[in-house]
């Protein structure tokens, strides 16, 4: 399929989904939107979980981008910088547009039922599970580290979730800052190196 034209796919779900959510969502509505035909998003995707995931595989894909743009404007290793890009990626505007959130939302619970995208949710937790991880281990015992790093997984995961809960009171700079306390906390005083 035509890039553009998957792009148009994609872009329309997360707006119908924004609309309507994902249970009222129908593949007639998106490919209104999208300006095309019902039977190419069933060819091409399979139907409505085939285009979830597509959608879901772009906006990782936005997430991963905006972490590793992050990264790449540091000068060196430092756990502590790149911890603070894995944040402020999280958290970046890719991730938190009121579209993007409830796709996140819809596809999240609807992962604990679909095999198919309880795979992909696995997949993208376990991958920001491993990247803080292997940062922390820089300073920490693996016990602590591993320990760490769910924390501030679960971290991220919540204040997302509640300023997606919330969205017109989301203050990403104070989410970024609580999170970066975290690692602040989990780093000093505590180098084992």
């Amino acid at each position: 399929m035509e890039p553009i034209r998957r792009q148009q796919l994609i872009d329309a779900t997360m707006a119908t989904i924004d609309e309507a959510g994902l249970a009222d969502s129908t593949i007639m509505q998106i490919s209104r939107r999208a300006g095309v035909s019902a039977g190419i998003i069933s060819h091409y995707f399979g139907g409505k979980d085939g285009l979830l995931e597509a959608t879901m595989r772009h906006i990782l894909t936005d997430l991963g981008a905006s972490v590793a743009r992050r990264r790449d404007t540091l000068s060196g290793s430092d756990a502590r910088e790149h911890l603070y890009a894995i944040v402020e990626g999280n958290f970046d505007r890719s991730q938190v547009s009121q579209a993007v959130m409830k796709t996140w939302l819809a596809f999240w619970t609807t992962s604990m039922h679909k095999p198919d995208l309880q795979r992909l949710q696995r997949v993208n937790d376990r991958r920001l599970y491993s990247n803080i991880s292997y940062q922390f281990r820089k300073h920490l015992t693996l016990d602590r580290a591993r320990t760490a790093a769910r924390g501030l997984a679960a971290l991220i995961d919540g204040l997302w979730l509640r300023g997606a809960l919330s969205p017109e009171k989301f203050d990403i700079s104070n989410a970024i800052w609580l999170a970066c306390r975290y690692v602040d906390e989990q780093l000093d005083g505590n180098d084992t190196a």
